[in-house]
């Protein structure tokens, strides 16, 4: 009697509307559907919500409690429906209603957290900017339709060979604090991240290392710097810098986004447009202090766009550290704090790749001391591979004193070389701009634990990006 089972169905849906985490997807669905019991009428008499069950008790192995798809409630409707017991058709119609609902709603939780991950990093993750997909209704309706549960439910099962070494890992561990560590991770590799193609280039900020790929193959790698972690108790620094808005409260957040790019050009011998937050809390206090630090760092000052000719004359004490009206920048040349090379990509932070002149940092163990940006440890090996071409490798070691590896070149070095040392005229660095070959993909990700030649490593949360994950997760675990 559908009058009967569609006014018990509808009740039935009201009740679970607040424990269910999409619920106008299901209203959607079943109204489409006129309220039929569309999962029991499909896939009760071939078995699928039996297999349906086994995918959700097996949940465990990605780190999943099963317990949150209430499988415990759909082993026992499963049971009463199965046992062929019924007498009445209006007593079965709440249980085919509650099974109906339930199956639906883990089906879906489970498809969504298996293909996208549990939780949505942006969300979750500070300074987290890069773009995943994640289920919209157009694609959950899709997952609810599906003809066959099975190959749906074998299909969104991650197969990476990441995940699964991590999956391996966690299932061998025995001690909560591996088990952790090793199911953040796994979540951060159910993430659809955008499509970077085989030949990508990645930073993994806890690991502090650039690596090259293509495809199963390490073109390069070599160590980084990235930025330093954001000062502790941050949110309450900052609420309290909010209040009295003296630059002197505002927390210091150095943190390196995370984020997906293409690096699409190489310049040589860099200018430093310095941060204004570096220059209210580092060059006006230097400034200050030396009359003539600012001569003697190559830095120039500007006013309303044009040069000041001699910024050793400014009396800084006049000026409020957060009022300046200046802007900075640091010239090319060996003491710029940049290198000899900087690496753009397209980014809404003013993040870049680039040299150093302090080497010495790559030593450190913890290498999050930059102010975001990222310093690489080969960054000539790196222009190299970038520009790969044979004449504009040439042409670029010569614009930072360098001589061509070709010797047909070496007037380009030559000619260089004796305006350089030209007495009569002065000789003024200039930076030049060079074009990679093609744009190279980026991505600036966060992993503290992975799998290489078999074994997994592990390093430190430099940030604290898995605790944030780890509290998001609660409620699945």
């Amino acid at each position: 009697d559908s009058v009967i089972y569609d006014s018990i169905f509808v009740r039935k849906q009201d009740s679970f509307a607040r424990q269910f985490s999409n619920p106008k997807i299901l209203e959607a669905f079943y109204k489409i559907n006129g309220n039929d019991p569309v999962f029991v009428t499909r896939f009760f008499i071939n078995g699928q919500l039996d297999s349906l069950q086994r995918y959700l008790d097996d949940s465990e192995l990605h780190g999943i409690n099963p317990k949150i798809f209430q499988t415990e409630q759909m082993k026992a409707l499963l049971a009463k429906l199965a046992s062929n017991k019924v007498t009445d058709l209006k007593q079965i119609y709440p249980v085919i209603a509650d099974l109906e609902l339930l199956s639906a709603n883990a089906y879906l939780n489970y498809t969504n957290y298996l293909r996208y991950g549990l939780v949505n990093p942006r969300r979750v993750v500070s300074r987290y900017y890069i773009y995943v997909d994640r289920p919209d209704s157009i694609k959950m309706m899709k997952t609810l339709a599906s003809i066959s549960l099975v190959d749906t439910l074998a299909a969104v099962q991650p197969k990476s060979e990441q995940y699964l070494a991590l999956q391996k890992a966690f299932l061998a561990a025995n001690n909560p604090a591996s088990k952790r560590i090793l199911s953040i991770n796994m979540e951060r590799r159910r993430w659809q991240l955008p499509n970077m193609g085989d030949n990508f280039i990645e930073v993994n900020v806890p690991d502090f290392k650039l690596t090259w790929y293509d495809k199963q193959d390490t073109l390069i790698t070599m160590k980084v710097c990235v930025g330093g972690k954001r000062e502790d108790n941050y949110d309450e620094k900052w609420k309290v810098y909010k209040k009295s808005g003296n630059i002197s409260d505002r927390p210091k957040n150095h943190e390196t986004p995370l984020l997906f790019s293409k690096i699409n050009s190489i310049q040589a011998n860099p200018v430093w447009n310095i941060p204004v937050s570096i220059a209210q809390n580092e060059i006006y206090w230097m400034a200050r202090k030396d009359p003539y630090y600012l001569s003697n760092s190559n830095i120039n000052v500007y006013y309303k766009g044009k040069i000041i000719s001699e910024p050793d004359t400014i009396s800084w004490a006049k000026y409020e550290s957060d009022k300046l009206p200046f802007k900075f920048k640091q010239g090319p040349g060996g003491g710029n704090a940049l290198g000899k090379f900087k690496f753009i990509f397209d980014n809404d932070f003013s993040i870049y790749l680039h040299d150093t002149n302090n080497k010495t940092a790559f030593r450190l163990s913890n290498r999050a001391i930059s102010h975001g940006c990222v310093r690489i440890e080969k960054p000539l090996d790196f222009a190299r591979m970038l520009v790969d071409s044979p004449y504009a490798y040439d042409k670029l070691r010569v614009q930072v004193d360098l001589p061509p590896i070709d010797s047909t070149h070496n007037s380009w070095y030559t000619k260089r070389m004796a305006e350089k040392s030209d007495t009569l005229k002065v000789f003024k660095m200039k930076s030049s701009w060079f074009g990679p070959k093609k744009p190279v993909p980026l991505i600036i990700t966060y992993f503290t634990a992975w799998s290489d030649n078999n074994q997994i490593e592990y390093r430190p949360d430099v940030y604290g990006h898995d605790d944030q994950i780890w509290d998001a997760m609660k409620k699945f675990r």
